[in-house]
């Protein structure tokens, strides 16, 4: 009895300081930074990478800019110039991590912002604030604070920083006029790495109220910078903010106007109107959610995940996500099947006009998809493995995925149909979604070898596994192809369009392989090896080719043991979500943890892609993490007639699991 009335005495305590903590399942804070991996501000255009140096951004990503890695090598995101990075002086001494007190770091998810706090001396108390601008997709935005306890002089210095890889970089400094007002702009423009693109950044203070004179230097051939003084009185609070724009000539003819006038649009605004369209839009972002209730920890961690996924896309943009989304260059920032089995489905559910933009993506480079699959002589589309802005094969040459992993020109194709099975929108999928079905369909007809008894191999291909190369019938490889096979066929049959009998053909002679003991065996030759990731498994979800519950748990019980610990975050994901589906929350619950915990960094808990490596954030391994949420314990189903729930479980330690805004008639859900 007494423990019961403890626990009682918790949950009340725990749920009033609930109430009176709004942020509470919001917000990630640390008030250390060793060791430290970074979280990264985004808006689907730009990414920025803050520090725990004070005021610093390690890196700013720009989305779907590509130069070659190397001369002879194949393309890599540029890391952008960098408009993002001040200085502070109080009374002649720069501030830096050593001489503050009191520092903070907290990440708002709600709000997209990322906010510095610290004390210098009895002097004054200092905070500052870094948006990725959502509305205005090409800009950031850092916010100073300064509440001044005694009479001080403030020094600010905003810089650009040009990598040094870069190429003929030009540095101005302009005051534009027009009539009476005055615009200043500072400018660095250049030349990536090997030429392809001429980047313009440009950057200046924004101020409320009267603007101190502000000098510019010429720092070196790379670096520039602005400053300016000022005095205050004691407890007094003064602000200003740095704004800065990039743009490149994959999206503009000239990105130095484009890049400038975005600054100017700034400074002859007020920049809280800016940050309250930014919380705006990230408002409507988050009609999409998931509450967890009794598991904070959880709570924190899905809705991590779920923050990563809408900052590393946005609708209006035609652009996909990379494994690394825009945190890093890992990966050379190419498009892999990550987005289209593991990103895509939770972002479908919350958010269509996401989703489409993500299959926009595809459906821009179907062309060069069907140009490979003539260059390799096969018929229809076949998509490249790693994907950059060209459309053309992206993977280096030495890495055997990029011309055996053919599972990829399924998965694109599947991610087209569960769209349309989503909105069931018959417009989009007769101008759209069947043109790629068909295509993808054709090919798998002429990738396919008949055997003598009339059935039919996929041979010589690297599956999900990436372990096992250059195998035949692959598991996934072929059960996808199936799939893609059986989505055109029923989507020709929904537009009244004659069927293809090749398709149905196919489809229904596939092989599966299985041993003798009835585990379906993950290529004809798999003998028992550990393996990379899921992929057998891949057949009972998200396929749902195999859905007898024996077989089902026969081969959990078999593949489980069998994961190598060094795969990646989304492994156990998958098996998570089995179990949910089967009716075991308790061990759906601790595949759940075990298929992310291992890979959190500190201090703020961001993802890398195993447990073994320290390379976030991972945006593959979020994806994972919330279909074991929302396809899970949630029940989702995505159906021929859109989404249906069926046997939702929760782990006993979660009172409550509410999913928000799924679909688009935007329907709650409620697990207890």
């Amino acid at each position: 009895m007494k423990t019961f009335i403890l626990s009682v005495l918790v949950l009340i305590s725990f749920n009033t300081y609930a109430q009176n903590q709004p942020n509470l399942g919001w917000e990630l804070s640390t008030k250390t930074h060793q060791p430290y991996v970074g979280i990264t501000l985004a808006n689907g255009r730009i990414g920025l990478l803050p520090s725990d140096s004070l005021f610093q951004i390690k890196s700013i990503l720009l989305n779907n800019v590509f130069d070659r890695e190397k001369p002879g090598g194949v393309s890599r995101i540029i890391e952008g110039i960098n408009f993002g990075n001040l200085n502070l002086e109080i009374d002649g001494k720069k501030l830096n991590i050593s001489n503050v007190t009191n520092w903070q770091q907290t990440l708002n998810m709600k709000e997209a912002s990322f906010t510095t706090s610290f004390d210098y001396q009895n002097k004054a108390k200092i905070s500052y604030t870094i948006y990725a601008l959502r509305q205005l997709a090409f800009t950031g935005m850092t916010t100073v604070t300064v509440k001044a306890f005694k009479p001080i002089n403030i020094t600010a210095t905003g810089l650009i920083a040009t990598p040094d890889e870069y190429q003929a970089v030009k540095q101005t400094y302009d005051v534009l006029r027009d009539a009476e007002i005055q615009m200043p702009v500072m400018q660095t423009t250049a030349k990536s790495r090997l030429g392809r693109h001429e980047v313009a950044a440009s950057a200046n203070f924004l101020f409320i109220g009267n603007q101190p004179p502000v000098s510019h230097q010429i720092i070196d051939n790379h670096h520039q910078s602005l400053r300016f003084n000022t005095a205050l009185k004691a407890n007094t609070t003064y602000q200003f903010a740095w704004f800065g724009a990039e743009c490149t000539t994959q999206d503009f003819v000239y990105p130095d106007n484009e890049s400038a006038r975005m600054l100017i649009l700034a400074e002859r605004s007020n920049w809280q109107v800016l940050i309250d369209q930014h919380k705006k839009a990230w408002d409507n972002l988050w009609q999409g959610d998931i509450v967890i209730e009794g598991d904070l920890e959880s709570q924190l961690d899905v809705r991590l995940a779920l923050y990563h996924l809408y900052a590393f896309s946005r609708a209006d943009s035609d652009l996909s996500i990379s494994p690394m989304g825009l945190s890093s260059q890992g990966y050379n920032g190419h498009v892999f099947w990550d987005t289209e089995l593991w990103m895509y489905p939770p972002l479908l559910l919350f958010n269509q006009p996401i989703a489409k933009s993500l299959l926009n993506y595809r459906y821009n480079r179907l062309p060069k998809a069907l140009e490979k699959a003539r260059n390799f002589g096969y018929k229809g589309a076949m998509f490249p493995w790693e994907s950059d802005d060209t459309g053309e094969e992206a993977t280096p040459v030495w890495a055997l995925t990029g011309t055996f992993e053919q599972h990829i020109t399924a998965d694109v194709s599947i991610a087209f149909y569960n769209y349309y099975k989503v909105t069931q929108d018959k417009d989009w999928l007769k101008k759209i979604g069947y043109p790629m079905l068909k295509e993808v369909a054709d090919f798998w007809v002429s990738r396919t070898s008949q055997n003598a008894d009339g059935s039919f191999s996929i041979n010589n291909v690297v599956g999900a596994n990436e372990f096992a190369q250059n195998i035949d019938d692959n598991a996934f490889t072929n059960g996808s192809a199936i799939t893609a096979l059986q989505d055109a066929s029923k989507a020709a049959e929904l537009l009244g369009y004659p069927q293809n009998t090749d398709w149905q053909k196919v489809a229904h002679g596939i092989v599966i392989h299985k041993f003798k003991d009835g585990v379906t065996r993950e290529n004809r030759t798999y003998a028992g090896e550990i393996i990379k990731q899921a992929d057998a498994n891949l057949l009972a979800f998200p396929l749902q080719i195999i859905t007898d519950k024996n077989q089902i748990i026969k081969d959990l019980n078999y593949y489980e043991p069998r994961f190598s610990k060094e795969g990646p975050a989304m492994a156990h994901s998958i098996l998570s979500i089995l179990y949910a589906r089967l009716g075991d929350p308790e061990k759906a619950y601790q595949l759940f943890k075990s298929s992310y915990q291992p890979n959190k960094r500190a201090p703020f808990g961001a993802l890398s892609e195993s447990a073994t490596s320290n390379n976030p954030y991972f945006a593959t391994g979020a994806g994972g993490l919330l279909q074991t949420i929302l396809f899970g314990f949630g029940g989702l189903n995505i159906s021929e007639s859109g989404i249906i729930q069926t046997n939702p479980v929760i782990p006993k330690r979660w009172t409550s699991l509410t999913l928000k805004g799924i679909g688009p008639e935007k329907k709650t859900y409620v697990i207890k």
